[in-house]
């Protein structure tokens, strides 16, 4: 079984900058970590390799300091790297970024399954991991806590709902979004990391994957930031104290005072 894991390297929360020209987050120089959710992927995806054979790809784009979250990657259990690092991506929204990594898997050619994280830290959207299965034509399940069964070129998972969960079978190859209660993430080994300090990452840029230029980078993405500012402070609630007559008659002569 050949698969996939997408990840991406986000900022630390406390080292959080914007680029005021672009409104987008400033990667370069700034001291990253890989996407939490993207350990569970990561996790899930040497799990599978380890119990159906096959070999696990980890591919990442962004900046080239990005090579350390494959390293990373390659510590725990993955077989190899791909970075796409390309001045061109920059800005890339959620489109531009899924129709990216869908050339790349497009360009791997063999796989049978893609395993995201099912949403980044920095962004908060949950919409990569179903545009790459959309660019792809492929089927996909998001919010996945457990893999029951694959068997017969077919998946079954447990996707997690607010209500519960749900059963739900497909087929591969497919795309799954994953939550943190599929796994434990593992600690990298010593042999896993002398592995990943020698391993040789592949970097594709735009030009390597055959792609649209109008469709990648700050061109192809058709939703931008025009603003950032911090929230204002909430103010703070008020407490009506007495019987709970005394309590409705103080709140609506506070709403009243509020509509003048």
């Amino acid at each position: 079984m050949n698969i996939v894991v997408c990840i991406k390297q986000v900022p630390e929360t406390t080292q959080v900058q914007i680029d005021p020209k672009t409104n987008t987050l400033i990667r370069e120089g700034v001291t990253s970590i890989i996407n939490p959710f993207d350990m569970y992927a990561i996790e899930e995806g040497i799990r599978l390799k380890e119990k159906f054979g096959g070999k696990t790809t980890v591919i990442t784009m962004g900046p080239p300091q990005a090579d350390s979250a494959l390293r990373e990657a390659i510590s725990l259990g993955c077989d190899e790297g791909i970075l796409l690092s390309d001045r061109a991506f920059a800005g890339s929204d959620t489109l531009a970024t899924s129709y990216t990594m869908a050339m790349a898997i497009r360009k791997i050619k063999e796989f049978d399954m893609i395993i995201c994280g099912k949403q980044a830290s920095d962004g908060d959207t949950a919409q990569v991991g179903p545009g790459i299965s959309a660019h792809l034509d492929i089927p996909q399940i998001t919010y996945v806590k457990k893999i029951e069964e694959i068997k017969d070129n077919q998946i079954v998972v447990e996707r997690m709902t607010e209500e519960g969960f749900e059963i739900i079978k497909m087929p591969l190859p497919c795309l799954i979004t994953v939550v943190k209660e599929i796994n434990e993430p593992r600690l990298p080994s010593l042999k896993g990391m002398m592995r990943a300090k020698s391993a040789k990452i592949n970097m594709w840029k735009a030009i390597d994957l055959e792609m649209e230029e109008d469709r990648i980078g700050l061109r192809g993405s058709p939703t931008q930031v025009i603003k950032i500012f911090t929230p204002q402070a909430r103010p703070k609630g008020q407490i009506f104290d007495g019987s709970p007559e005394e309590a409705v008659e103080k709140l609506l002569d506070t709403l009243k005072d509020l509509t003048i």
